[in-house]
This record gives C-alpha cells, structure tokens and sequence, in this order.
C-alpha cells in the first residue's frame, strides 16, 4: 500500500457562521499528485490553510507523517514547515529580486550553506524548470510562465516532502500551462514528494493527476480516478465537468434573513 504523508480526517471549518467543511476525509500519498476540484468557495484553498497549520479547525485532524499538525508549537510547526513547498496562485515573487535570489530566499533563511553550495543548488532548481540561464533576470523581464516556473523551483528549494499547488494554470498560454503540467508531474516523480494540485482547469489537472476530490456543500462529492470521474453520472460531477448552471449547486446564494438587515437598512 502507498504511504499516506498527510491523511485528513473529519475536518470541520466555518468562517464564523459560514460553514466552509463539514467532517471532510482525505489522503495524499507520497509520489502521487492528488487534486481537489471544485466551484469557487468550496473549500480547496481553505484545506491548504489547514494542512500548513495557517488555520485551525473547529473539529478533526491533520496529520503529516505522522505528526498532528495543529497540536504542534510554534517550533515544531515551522520546522514542519520547512517540508512543504506551496507554489502560489500568481507565484507571489519578490519582485525586487532576481530569480536566483528568489530561489536562494529559502535557503538563506532555513539552512547555513556556504555561498558555492547555495548557487550550487539554486542554479540546479532552476535547471529543473529550464531556466538556470535567466538566473539573473529580473522578475519584470520574465513572462507570465516563466515567473510560474521561477516560483516552483523556489517552492522545490528545500527539497520538500509535500508540494502544494495553488491554480498554477490560472493565467498562463497553452505553451506555458503544458510546461507546468509536464513540471509537475516530472518533480513530483523524481523527489517522490506528495503533490496537492487546486485547480479549475479539469482537462490539465486530470491529464496528471492520480486521484480526484471533487468539493462541494462542504462535503467530498465524489472521488475517484480522473477515468472515474470522468465516466461517472454524479449530478455533483456531470454539473462540474460539464459546467451545467443547474444542478445540486445553486447559481444563487441563500440569504438567511432580509438582506435589509445585512445592509443595515430599515425592513
């Protein structure tokens, strides 16, 4: 049997009285890229919060190897930390870095190598994503993908045990989203790190994913194979992949009282 690094169990988060998860499992092998799909405010982003320890939840657990992540210090979290790599949305680049002082950053601020053996490892991330010759650029003269692929080799700098994606397609050419599909699957391969793709992209994320949750009402919807999802007559996952406007989620959002009331206005 594969390995579990993070296993998610029951989890339950609201942002007070609004209700994000209610009891959701999931498991994210090692070498495996698992992705979490699902209309907007479902809850993908929020599961990555709550894996990283950013957000507490109101009930259940994440575990990473075995640790419980919110029973953690402060020390022991960060140390935690260390073994998870996130490329962001819009890479969240330091923009009055060079690339390689963007990859660098991570390795100054957690480990005490030498100078040659920093550039060392730098260059060799950005050999990985095909760019050690932009090592100098400046983020501004770098495209749209490049920048994505300069911010998964900084998330790779640590060599990390998990690897978790943020809509890395959002945004991108075709040329682009196929080099980061190709990237993804390619590291998560070699460094036999777990790998937790969000994304809307259906036809990217299922052309590498090995596992597929597909959020909805707070609840798993549905799992399976991208065959399986694909093949499967779910109304959850027909409306999904088809991009159905009816179907189990509403195009309209239910107020529970007046909207007077929410506006401060008299009824």
């Amino acid at each position: 049997m594969q390995e579990n690094l993070v296993t998610v169990d029951g989890l339950t988060f609201a942002y007070k009285d609004r209700q994000i998860l209610n009891g959701v499992s999931l498991r994210f092998p090692r070498g495996k890229v698992v992705a979490l799909i699902g209309g907007s405010g479902s809850g993908k982003t929020t599961i990555l919060r709550l894996i990283g320890g950013q957000l507490r939840p109101q009930r259940g657990s994440v575990r990473f190897d075995g640790q419980d992540v919110h029973g953690l210090g402060r020390d022991a979290l960060y140390a935690l930390r260390r073994r998870m790599g996130m490329l962001y949305q819009f890479g969240a680049l330091f923009t009055d870095l060079t690339a390689f002082e963007n990859v660098a950053f991570p390795l100054r601020e957690h480990t005490d190598l030498s100078e040659a053996m920093l550039r060392d490892i730098v260059l060799l991330k950005l050999e990985a994503v095909g760019l050690r010759g932009a090592a100098h650029f400046g983020i501004s003269q770098l495209s749209g993908g490049m920048q994505r692929r300069v911010a998964l080799a900084r998330a790779i700098a640590l060599d990390p045990s998990l690897i978790m994606y943020d809509e890395p397609f959002t945004g991108l050419d075709p040329i682009s989203i196929a080099t980061v599909r190709a990237l993804i699957r390619t590291l998560t391969d070699a460094l036999g790190s777990a790998a937790i793709l969000v994304s809307h992209d259906i036809q990217d994320s299922f052309a590498i994913a090995d596992y597929v949750y597909l959020l909805a009402q707070g609840r798993i919807a549905a799992e399976g194979t991208p065959q399986d999802m694909r093949a499967s007559s779910d109304p959850n996952v027909r409306q999904f992949l088809d991009g159905d406007i009816d179907g189990p989620v509403a195009f309209h959002y239910a107020a529970k009282r007046p909207l007077a009331a929410d506006l401060g206005l008299p009824s």
